[in-house]
C-alpha cells in the first residue's frame, strides 16, 4: 500500500496539471477527498485507501508507469539534452509529469523498441549484467554474411578493445553482394555492441533497429515515434524478467 501524500502531488503525479495549477482546481471545489472539498493542496491523502474525484471522475492512483515506445531514429535515449530532441520530448505533456526515463539506450541513429518508466527498481534488474536479459535486433550490414559469421557469434566475438562478448544467436535474412539483412539476439549490452560485433567481421551496419528486450516485443502497430501503454500482463512479464515480485 502506498503511504500518504499531499493532495496536490498525488493530482499532479496522475497528470491532473501542475502543483500550481492543482491548487487551483481544489480551490475552485473540483477536488473531493471522501465526499469533502478539501480547502488545501496540503492536505494528506491515503491513495490507495481514500476516493479522490476530479471533477467528478476518480482518479486511480499509479505509483508507476510503464511505456513502449518505437524510438525514431534522429532522437536520443536520455531525458534532457541541450541540443537534440530526447524520447521525453516525444511523449504527451501528460505522460511528463511521470518523471519518466528510458530503460538502457539505443544509438540515435537506432530505432525500435525502448521501454520507459518511472521505476527504478525494474530499470536495473532488466539492465543487470547478472541476469542476462536478452535484446533481439534487425540489422542491414554492408555485404555478405555466411554460415562462418554465425559460427563466429555463437562462440562470442573479440571486440576492438579486446572485450570477448557472451554467445550471440545470428540469423541470416537475406543475403547479397551489397546488403544483407539479418536478426541478432545478444546477452548484455556493451556500447555500439551490435555495431562492433559486426565490425569484428569486417561488416559495418547500416541500418539497426531494436525489435525486442526479453519478453517485450515491439508493437508493429507502433510507428516510429509513437508510444503506448504497456498491458498489465505485459508489465508482469518484465517485473518477473527483473527479478521482481508483482506491485
Amino acid at each position: 500500500m502506498a503511504k500518504t501524500m499531499r493532495l496536490d502531488k498525488l493530482l499532479s503525479h496522475m497528470g491532473i496539471g501542475t502543483r500550481s495549477e492543482v491548487r487551483k482546481y481544489i480551490r475552485y471545489g473540483w477536488v473531493e477527498v471522501d465526499g469533502a472539498k478539501p480547502k488545501s493542496g496540503s492536505v494528506h491523502v491515503h491513495p490507495e485507501a481514500q476516493t479522490v474525484l476530479y471533477k467528478g471522475a476518480p482518479v486511480i492512483y499509479k505509483e508507476y508507469v510503464y511505456y513502449m515506445m518505437n524510438k525514431p531514429q534522429g532522437v536520443v535515449s536520455a531525458t534532457e539534452d541541450a541540443r537534440e530532441s530526447t524520447v521525453i520530448d516525444l511523449l504527451e505533456p501528460e505522460d511528463q509529469v511521470f518523471d519518466l526515463f528510458p530503460v538502457g539506450r539505443l544509438d540515435k541513429d537506432t530505432e525500435g523498441l525502448m521501454i520507459l518508466t518511472n521505476h527504478g527498481a525494474l530499470a536495473h534488474g532488466l539492465l543487470s549484467p547478472k541476469r542476462h536479459v536478452f535484446k533481439t535486433y534487425e540489422a542491414v550490414v554492408d555485404g555478405p554474411v555466411n554460415e562462418n559469421d554465425i559460427s563466429a557469434f555463437k562462440a562470442g566475438v573479440t571486440l576492438d578493445d579486446g572485450y570477448e562478448t557472451l554467445p550471440a544467436e545470428l540469423e541470416i535474412l537475406s543475403v547479397g553482394d551489397h546488403k544483407s539483412e539479418t536478426r541478432l539476439t545478444i546477452y548484455e549490452g556493451k556500447f555500439h555492441q551490435v555495431k562492433r560485433m559486426f565490425e569484428s567481421r569486417g561488416r559495418f551496419v547500416v541500418f539497426l533497429k531494436r525489435i525486442s528486450m526479453g519478453p517485450l516485443k515491439l508493437d508493429d502497430a507502433l510507428s516510429p515515434g509513437e508510444y503506448r501503454a504497456l498491458t498489465e500482463d505485459e508489465v508482469n512479464q518484465l517485473l518477473e524478467q527483473a527479478g521482481l515480485s508483482e506491485e
